[in-house]
């Protein structure tokens, strides 16, 4: 039909062919006076379905412990159970064997990060409030871009800022807002310095209304610098690397900000890691902090995981650092063991996040109230993600967090001992909460430090980190350290036990002597005269 058509039609009264009106409005109004929705149900059904649900999900956390980590299906396997090549249904359908089926999927087709044995990457068991909280969040389903819009969840998230900083070390008056993990928070406190160093309006002219910014990262910084330089428009050369043993190197720094400076450069950012992610290292904090002082730099940390154990006995000195920090990103779904998602941007002036990122379109009529978090970050719409973390810090106090922080660092140096006294494991590093280890069979423990023997032991940890998946027994990560290829054990699992930790060297030692056995042909091949005095220290790196 024509747009002369439908004009014709509709000075003559007529319905265009495509309008979703019904031939007798009239009629529909009248019908919807009594509106039952195909989405709705009476609060009888829903406290029906909920039961249904909350038992299932506590039995689920009851037999967590029995269950395999993770059965390591293929994709295949994952979407033949969900009938992925399915057509949208056209018809509706009950809602209580929607919600079984959908439990029975998740619970037989997962991986579980609640496990006892989960090990890998940062990812925590969330605490069962958590689960709650948002169960409770999603009731109320609060936009929490706008007081006007959500003040309880908004005064909530102001309190877990707060609550958060005073935790850390930070100041408590500090600026922050709730993201969706480490990489939006990294991001959002990195946009703030740019707008806060550029000198210029970086935000109106763009990057290229001034000279070329740079910033400061070690190498052991996580990805999320990569996307952060390229999303708000430096490009990922912009990122200038100083590495060294504790990685970033203060001298290096001071170097290349001078030899930055002389071409043309304008720094802004220096970006030291509370924590790294391959083995849980801190970086020279206090001695960044004193050389962004120094030029005027913006000083962020990158504390997604190990901001949190400031302040606990025998933690790393340079955690102090981050206090005199203008930004640290610290994630709450890490080892605070809420459930995902949720980050955290602290930024210690908090016009500097307004200035980052407030827009006033005429279509807001927010004006005059409490805190708007729309002008704080880069989401308008936002969920109530504070609920979890509010309710978990009560829970446990900060005395039970540090309880249970520590508790996962001492089970972290345990493994590391465990690994030091076992005649097949050389154990490689332990900072916080996370250990390297790895499988070397006993015939090659003299030939260590050869090419051959290394590239061999690479292999064989490799395929040890697969088999070990596929057992479903535990979960681990890796980390390749000074070119060996290790098996990564970082706990933030408040689930995990003395007696986990004390079955790992058992695994790792039976499924070694597997794989080794299946490469035996391979073994061959390392010369007999091979050097025989570099045997590494089993306490290497620590």
């Amino acid at each position: 039909m024509t747009i002369h058509q439908q004009l014709h039609d509709a000075q003559a009264g007529a319905t265009p062919a495509n309008s979703r009106r019904s031939a007798s409005p009239s009629l529909r109004i009248e019908e919807l006076r009594t509106r039952a929705a195909p989405l709705d149900m009476t609060s009888d059904r829903f406290r029906s379905l909920g039961h249904d649900l909350v038992d299932g999900i506590a039995d689920f956390l009851a037999s967590i412990r029995t269950r395999p980590v993770t059965r390591a299906e293929s994709p295949e396997e994952v979407r033949a159970a969900v009938s992925a090549k399915r057509t949208l249904p056209e018809e509706g359908q009950d809602p209580e064997s929607l919600l079984r089926h959908a439990a029975t999927l998740l619970f037989e087709h997962s991986l579980f990060n609640g496990h006892p044995r989960f090990y890998g990457y940062i990812t925590s068991s969330a605490a069962p409030i958590g689960l709650l909280a948002d169960l409770l969040a999603a009731a109320v389903n609060a936009n929490a871009g706008a007081w006007k819009l959500a003040p309880m969840a908004t005064e909530i998230e102001v309190q877990v800022i707060r609550w958060l900083a005073q935790f850390i070390g930070y100041p408590a008056d500090c600026g922050g807002l709730l993201l969706s993990g480490g990489n939006m928070a990294n991001l959002t406190c990195f946009l703030a310095a740019r707008a806060a160093q550029a000198g210029w309006d970086v935000r109106g002219q763009g990057v290229a209304g001034g000279p070329r910014l740079c910033v400061y990262a070690s190498g052991e910084t996580h990805t999320w610098i990569q996307k952060a330089a390229d999303l708000a428009g430096l490009g990922t050369e912009a990122i200038h690397w100083i590495d060294g043993p504790r990685g970033m190197n203060p001298a290096e720094l001071q170097a290349r900000y001078r030899r930055d400076r002389d071409e043309g450069y304008h720094p802004f950012l220096v970006v030291g890691t509370a924590g790294t992610v391959s083995t849980g290292a801190v970086e020279p904090l206090p001695e960044l902090a004193a050389f962004c002082q120094e030029h005027k730099l913006w000083f962020h940390v990158d504390g997604a995981y190990g901001a949190f154990a400031n302040g606990l006995a025998g933690a790393p000195a340079e955690l102090r650092g981050l206090e005199s920090a203008d930004s640290v990103a610290v994630d709450p779904h890490k080892w605070l063991y809420a459930p995902l998602e949720a980050g955290c941007a602290l930024v210690r002036n908090p016009s500097a996040l307004r200035n980052a990122f407030s827009y006033h379109p005429s279509y807001y009529s927010f004006e005059g109230e409490g805190l708007n978090y729309y002008d704080m970050g880069p989401q308008n719409s936002r969920g109530f993600r504070a609920l979890k973390v509010w309710l978990a810090l009560q829970q446990a106090g900060a005395a039970g967090y540090r309880e249970m922080i520590q508790d996962d660092i001492t089970l972290a140096r345990y493994l590391y001992d465990l690994a030091v006294d076992h005649p097949e494991l050389e154990a490689i590093t332990h900072n916080l909460s996370i250990t390297t280890l790895r499988y070397v069979p006993q015939e090659l423990r003299a030939k260590q430090g050869s090419q051959e023997t290394e590239e061999y032991l690479n292999e064989l940890n490799r395929r040890l980190l697969e088999a070990i998946e596929k057992s479903g027994e535990a979960f681990l990560s890796n980390a390749v350290i000074a070119g060996k290829y290790a098996l990564r054990f970082c706990i933030v699992n408040f689930r995990a036990s003395a007696g986990d930790i004390e079955a790992m060297p058992r695994l790792v030692a039976r499924l070694g002597r597997r794989i080794h056995a299946e490469l035996g042909s391979s073994t061959a091949r390392i010369s007999e005269s091979a050097p025989s005095g570099v045997n590494q220290s089993s306490r290497v790196g620590e």
